[in-house]
């Protein structure tokens, strides 16, 4: 029976999961709660986030551009561009202290949580937040009433912190990704709870939020927004869960890549006769070339991995029984996602991890066979696991081609919405994450405040609404020739329709534009720019314009020589506005808090 009740929202949100590493998605991990909610709803093949995780948290946050929102780039990759450039080649230097580049959620936005609040829903977070270290730049400052936020990129999944004889000979890279910093409704959480598991944390904490509004009468709706850490490394995870999959992977990843793409060939979420992109992995061996003790070690991460989605899927599936139980599921709009593609990178091929970090893992942590998964155990997976999940897509996270945009996205819409999605349903229409803000506003009742809101000029959402599509009053959510950019580190990308250009620096492509029809060839295999000279100027004129649009700050001149010489870049590691790594920071955080100049853009005519 129909009812004008407004809907309840629930965003589950995954850190670095690939597309295939879900079971609805062709995986062979259990996410036995996660299908449920796709066998009552609708599995997207075509949803798009950016190639990173905070600007794909900006734009689920906004309904808009990374760029425009603060989050350009991660800060952790502006702030020292040997993050994310093992060969250093690629400055983030010119992003420093620019506008769309702040490193937060900037005031050119309203967030969707600010939004829902101010039209009476009761707004809750608990997960990684990583859009603001500072409390001016927290969850509750941007709308919600309740939060248990992890503040940065990443930490260790238990909170394991070994005590230094010296906190500043923490290795260079390690510095943001040490210390476990979260925040509650705004103030700093100097100890988290005995026995903390990241994801059993944040599923506890949001049933704790949920279970307080239930018992407490409130009869607002609610906005949950559940943003794991998880998978993200370091890989760790509960043993229990990881002995479930001992020798799950032994075969070695190649033979996991063919199981899952057969897999998506066979729920028809790819064409049986797609030609994935050969994976790219020059900086690893090859895995027939590796000792038993590697393959050992490696196919023990993947294990890992696995013990750690399993996870999630049983944190997302406490909350959703519980509203079950209280009966506002039926009314509840839930999805499920992951932040970008599988993060495929051979850290220990990076310079800023060699030496230095590796001495200080073999110190502090214990990477025996028999220990990965544990707090104080410290790895990665590597490309060839993260292609296993990518495919038939090319490359992983940090890449604009489709292995690290294309992301799984799935959605149950309340059951009295007015609208008409057959349960277990596969669509292939483009979407992406800018579209999430859009539809809950509309099925809301809220209408977006642009050009302003409380006395600030605001941006409007460039995301589209996915509920005239899901009432069957459009034929598609985005027009048949849309076009849609993406930028991340100097890797670009732009698409119209089912065309689209990429660009790929060196060593991992040409680094010039190449062309794909992705109709014809989704794994990007062949590119056709030399072809169809003509569309691929078509398609660059429309990158410029994104350019133009979105501030982005091009790093090769070869994507766009918009910016003039500036007289002072901010130097190299000094755009961090919070130190929480350094010692007592969290007992008194001013001392660390830093005052960041800002610098004017200036934009060369076109």
């Amino acid at each position: 029976m129909a009812t004008s009740k407004r809907p309840n929202f629930l965003i589950a949100l995954a850190d670095d999961l690939g597309f295939s590493d879900i079971k609805c998605f062709g995986s062979e991990i259990n996410t036995s709660h996660v299908d449920k909610l796709a066998k009552n709803g609708i599995r997207f093949t075509d949803f798009h986030a950016a190639a990173a995780c905070s600007p794909s948290r900006a734009m689920i946050m906004t309904g808009t551009d990374h760029h425009i929102a603060g989050l350009g780039n991660l800060i952790e990759w502006t702030n020292i561009s040997g993050q994310n450039d093992p060969n250093g080649t690629m400055s983030t230097s010119v992003q420093r202290g620019m506008p769309g580049y702040e490193g937060y959620l900037n005031e050119r936005v309203a967030a969707l949580p600010e939004l829902l609040h101010d039209a009476g829903y009761l707004t809750l977070m608990a997960g990684k937040w990583h859009l603001g270290l500072t409390p001016e730049r927290s969850p509750k400052a941007r709308g919600f009433e309740r939060s248990f936020a992890h503040l940065p990129a990443c930490s260790n999944h238990y909170a394991y912190e070994p005590q230094l004889e010296n906190v500043d000979n923490i290795p260079e890279f390690m510095t943001m990704s040490y210390i476990a910093l979260h925040s509650e409704d705004g103030a700093y959480v100097k100890k988290l709870p005995e026995g903390w598991y990241s994801s059993n944390g944040y599923g506890d904490k949001m049933l704790q939020y949920l279970k307080e509004w239930k018992e407490g009468g409130d009869d607002r709706p609610f906005f949950g927004y559940l943003p794991f850490t998880a998978p993200h490394w370091p890989l760790q995870a509960p043993q229990e869960k990881i002995k479930k999959y001992r020798g799950v992977y032994d075969d070695g990843p190649d033979a996991l890549r063919t199981k899952r793409l057969q897999r998506l060939k066979d729920l028809g979420m790819v064409a049986q006769d797609v030609q994935p992109h050969p994976v790219i992995a020059e900086e690893v061996q090859e895995w027939n070339e590796m000792s038993a003790e590697d393959q050992a070690n490696s196919c023990r991460a993947m294990e890992v991995f696995a013990g750690m989605v399993e996870s999630i899927d049983e944190n997302v599936g406490k909350v959703v029984d519980y509203l079950e139980e209280i009966g506002e599921l039926d009314n509840t709009f839930v999805c499920f996602l992951s932040d970008n593609g599988a993060e495929g990178a051979a850290y220990e091929a990076y310079p800023i991890v060699q030496g230095s970090m590796i001495q200080h893992l073999k110190k502090y942590y214990n990477n025996h066979l028999d220990n990965l998964g544990n707090g104080d155990s410290f790895i990665w997976y590597g490309p060839r696991w993260a292609q296993a999940a990518t495919a038939p897509s090319r490359l992983y996270k940090a890449y604009t081609t489709e292995g690290g945009v294309r992301v799984p996205f799935l959605m149950k819409p309340p059951t009295n919405f007015n609208g008409k999605v057959p349960a277990n349903s596969i669509t292939h229409q483009f979407a992406t994450v800018m579209d999430l803000a859009p539809t809950i506003l509309e099925m809301a009742g809220v209408k977006h405040p642009a050009p302003t809101y409380q006395g600030r000029e605001i941006v409007s959402m460039r995301g589209k609404s996915m509920v005239p599509y899901l009432q069957n009053k459009a034929e598609t959510i985005h027009e048949k020739d849309f076009i849609n950019g993406w930028e991340t580190c100097g890797r670009a990308a732009c698409r119209k329709g089912d065309w689209k250009i990429v660009f790929i620096p060196k060593p991992k492509g040409p680094e010039r534009w190449q062309l794909y029809n992705l109709a014809k060839d989704p794994g990007e295999v062949h590119d056709i720019s030399e072809q169809e000279p003509e569309r691929l100027k078509e398609l660059v004129k429309l990158w410029d314009q994104y350019v133009l649009e979105t501030g982005v700050i091009p790093l090769s001149p070869d994507l766009g020589n918009w910016m003039a010489a500036m007289e002072k870049q901010m130097p190299e590691n000094a755009w961090i506005e919070y130190e929480y790594w350094k010692e007592g920071a969290r007992d008194d955080p001013a001392r660390f808090t830093k005052q960041i100049p800002r610098f004017t853009r200036q934009v060369k005519a076109i």
